[in-house]
């Protein structure tokens, strides 16, 4: 055991263990408290209590008896008293007590003890072999004859950090006592130790509202109140050690061994034009898009002016509540509100489905959170290239320029590849592997066409990316990356450059989320988007590719709930899916319909759906995940009018 500034012992029986630590800390300017249930006569009364008393009181240790370890909070001696560490051995409700009780025993215990821990603290149980109910427990018995320690803990939002083995041979003067409220010991052999540490709190989906120019025209909208937490974070900033950042780093430093990369520094807006979008996004199908009715100039009397700068088209307004907003681009322009404040109907309200086919004459009034960054790939060498025939000496700002390589096979035929990269937004319904919100890497390049460069480019991301599970399957046209379980990660394709059939455009587009998930083996790609210092912490030194990612949340419970209710004649599913995520704070990972019913007499339709709750961000609780649940049963009936059953 490494030495704590403080320590607290409860539910202890003859005060051995409590002794070996103060011996082990005397050195040290550690303060041990060690406290037991039982009255002093009672406690006395356990083979060697009175000396291990005197021990810890020799190496300046206190003793309290007659605290119970359910109300640490009523303890008068412990008040205004802070431990970096409370550690409960083999706790048991005493006597033939079921696993149930001791459930209690042990959620209570921990609702107590947070009460008494510090920020940065842990808490450390020691249960036997099974009774933990984890996949580190050998035999595993089922979950129901567990002691389910991990959701117990959940309840006072407490993760599950690490599992190791109790070394009871370290502990030399150690013996366990207690067994069925008697002086016998505990079956220690294979015990483990679960060390709990606190989680963030949740927070609550807001909706941003922005202002920034697209097209030369500045406008005005509200991000859903769904994506806000994947706004303005910064990842793939200069100096970022964010995984996204070191995959991205890696992608271009290997593709730049063959060839010249340079990335842009500019800053493009969220939002493009339906005209943008069916010119360059026609691969997207229209109702994965995130559809946006402007807001109306007027309602935004209060709004400081826009920055007239021409290169920059977003400028800051005010952010209220976020802790986040200053990650935002430099010229981003955006207030933030609580959602049930700024909802309203008319101008306000978002168009989650729509479809591309898109009356001409309207489609100016259209606009949509950008799918691609293809329509910015495009703006940016439409910008170089005019720049070029008036032989202006502005240029377009880059980073990361390498030295010209050439293309393998083509005679010495100089090649380069121009990057961009930034978040992008696809309104998909919830599943495993369906981001509503991801980073994408897009390298553009033009090639001699004898170079065959889908085959050289894609050459080069095998020899990278085949090391992690990622496989290249031919299609009509270019290339797919595909990884197991999560399916298609990247494209490689191809177009004709500048009406030049002697040259060929290539573009590769990199999904850069998914791409860490699998390089850096994390169990969920949500854990991309944590605010829990402890995620990035794991990257500060900048860890290869290979290495795996650590959890800090260890086997979170899997919790689901059904929800049944009648719909009017019309139903969006996605605006369904979109409140899920809202009032879940994203910890739906999963959304299953399980029947349908439509009335013969009346033009409604029932519908009952599975939702699984499951995160490795936060401390997840089966009364959290109700809570959440019925906060969408609220929503549901307030936003989308439907009778819950």
């Amino acid at each position: 055991m490494s030495p704590s500034r403080s320590i607290l012992l409860v539910g202890e029986g003859n005060f051995s263990f409590s002794a070996w630590v103060s011996q082990f800390c005397s050195e040290t300017e550690t303060s041990i408290t060690a406290t037991c249930f039982q009255h002093q006569e009672e406690a006395l009364r356990h083979e060697g209590a009175a000396t291990n008393i005197q021990i810890i009181k020799d190496s300046g240790g206190a003793v309290l008896f007659e605290v119970d370890c359910r109300k640490l909070g009523e303890c008068a001696p412990l008040q205004d008293r802070v431990f970096d560490r409370v550690v409960f051995n083999f706790p048991h409700c005493g006597r033939k007590s079921g696993v149930k009780k001791n459930r209690e025993l042990l959620k209570k215990f921990f609702l107590s003890c947070v009460e008494v821990l510090a920020e940065d603290g842990e808490v450390h149980v020691s249960l036997c072999n099974g009774q933990g109910g984890t996949p580190v427990d050998n035999p595993k018995r089922e979950w129901h004859n567990s002691w389910q320690v991990a959701s117990m803990a959940a309840e006072a939002h407490l993760l599950l950090t690490d599992v190791r083995p109790f070394e009871s041979e370290k502990y030399q003067s150690y013996k366990c006592t207690g067994y069925r409220s008697q002086d016998k010991g505990f079956h220690v052999e294979n015990a483990l130790l679960h060390v709990f540490t606190r989680s963030l709190p949740y927070t609550s989906a807001q909706i941003l509202k922005v202002e920034e120019a697209v097209e030369g025209e500045k406008v005005q909208y509200n991000i859903p109140a769904e994506l806000s937490d994947y706004m303005f974070r910064g990842f793939l900033c200069s100096g970022s050690v964010h995984p996204v950042r070191l995959v991205q780093d890696f992608l271009l430093e290997g593709l730049g061994e063959k060839s010249s990369v340079s990335m842009t520094t500019e800053t493009f807006p969220f939002l493009l034009t339906a005209k943008q979008l069916q010119a360059h996004c026609c691969d997207v199908n229209g109702t994965h898009c995130y559809w946006i009715h402007l807001l109306q100039k007027d309602l935004n009397s209060d709004a400081h002016t826009l920055t007239d700068k021409a290169k920059e088209p977003l400028a800051v307004l005010e952010s209220q509540g976020r802790t986040d907003a200053p990650d935002a681009p430099s010229a981003t322009r955006v207030t933030s509100n609580k959602v049930d404040r700024v909802r309203s109907n008319g101008a306000e309200s978002l168009r989650s489905a729509c479809s591309l086919d898109i009356d001409p004459e309207g489609e100016n009034c259209l606009y949509a959170l950008r799918p691609s960054l293809l329509p910015q790939m495009e703006g940016l060498l439409s910008k170089k290239e005019e720049l070029t025939v008036r032989g202006s000496n502005e240029s377009v700002e880059i980073e990361g320029q390498k030295n010209e390589g050439s293309c393998g096979g083509c005679n010495g035929v100089t090649s380069s590849l121009l990057g961009i990269s930034g978040v992008v937004f696809r309104n998909v319904s919830i599943s495993l592997w369906a981001l509503p919100s991801f980073h994408e890497l897009l390298l553009r390049g033009v090639f001699p066409s004898e170079c065959k460069p889908i085959k050289f480019l894609g050459q080069r991301l095998e020899t990278l990316l085949t090391p992690y599970g990622v496989s290249l399957v031919t299609e009509q046209g270019g290339l797919r990356l595909m990884a197991q379980p999560m399916g298609l990660v990247g494209r490689v394709f191809a177009g004709t450059a500048c009406d030049n059939m002697s040259h060929v455009s290539v573009t590769v587009s990199l999904n850069l989320d998914l791409l860490a998930v699998l390089l850096f083996s994390l169990p969920d790609w949500r854990l991309l988007w944590s605010h829990d210092p402890r995620f990035l912490k794991e990257f500060s030194l900048r860890p290869s590719p290979g290495e795996p990612f650590h959890p800090f949340s260890l086997f979170p419970e899997h919790i689901s709930f059904d929800i049944s209710f009648w719909t009017g004649p019309t139903w969006e599913e996605r605006k369904f899916h979109a409140v899920i995520r809202e009032a879940s704070c994203g910890t739906v990972e999963q959304v299953k319909l399980i029947d349908a019913f439509s009335h013969p007499d009346l033009s409604q339709t029932s519908y009952c759906y599975r939702l699984t709750y499951h995160t490795h961000t936060h401390a997840l609780s089966h009364t959290r995940a109700l809570q959440f649940h019925k906060h969408l049963e609220s929503l549901l009936s307030s936003r989308l009018q439907v009778t819950i059953r």
